[in-house]
């Protein structure tokens, strides 16, 4: 649950709480409560502040997931399509984009502006093998150079998985990472 609870939106939202229940006291001669309103609201607030900067959101589904699909995951999926799907899927802090760390491994990271974008993700049954699939705004890389990482992708996200790529137009790339028999 505190994997979709945005931690600077709960830290803005009690810190001002606190804030203003400080001020409240203040001007009313409540030392005590002036006391614990500005000592623990202004820290609070500043908190949710700096943490409302270095967040970056969860990556939304862009297809509902079917209860097909949920089953052949339960079954299917392997640890790795787990975690990214569970990484993806929560709020983030202090990093860049989503799977940064990864992309750079493969020489698809070369500057913020060049990197591509993870805009979203899906569930399939491809060919009766689970499938995550990963929807990347890629404006600076095509399929072809995807395509060259292939082999490099694959051992990366470890055995039991091949990778497929689709250009879906207006430089959005699909990479699919499929569950091996």
């Amino acid at each position: 649950m505190l994997a979709k609870l945005s931690l600077g939106t709960l830290g803005l939202s009690l810190g001002s709480l606190i804030t203003v229940v400080g001020f409240y006291a203040y001007f009313n001669d409540y030392a005590t409560l002036n006391l614990a309103g500005f000592f623990y609201g202004i820290p609070l607030l500043l908190g949710g502040l700096a943490l409302k900067a270095a967040e970056l959101k969860p990556v939304p589904f862009t297809h509902p997931t079917s209860p097909d699909i949920l089953e052949l995951r339960e079954k299917q999926a392997t640890q790795i399509q787990n975690q990214i799907r569970k990484d993806v899927r929560r709020y983030r802090y202090g990093q860049d984009a989503h799977l940064d760390d990864s992309l750079e491994r493969f020489g698809l990271n070369p500057s913020d502006e060049a990197r591509p974008v993870l805009v979203g993700i899906r569930e399939e049954n491809v060919e009766g093998c689970y499938a995550l699939i990963l929807e990347f705004d890629s404006p600076q890389f095509p399929l072809e150079i995807w395509q060259q990482k292939q082999e490099k992708i694959e051992k990366f996200f470890g055995p039991g998985i091949s990778v497929e790529f689709k250009d879906t137009g207006n430089n959005r790339l699909d990479v699919a990472l499929i569950t091996t028999p």
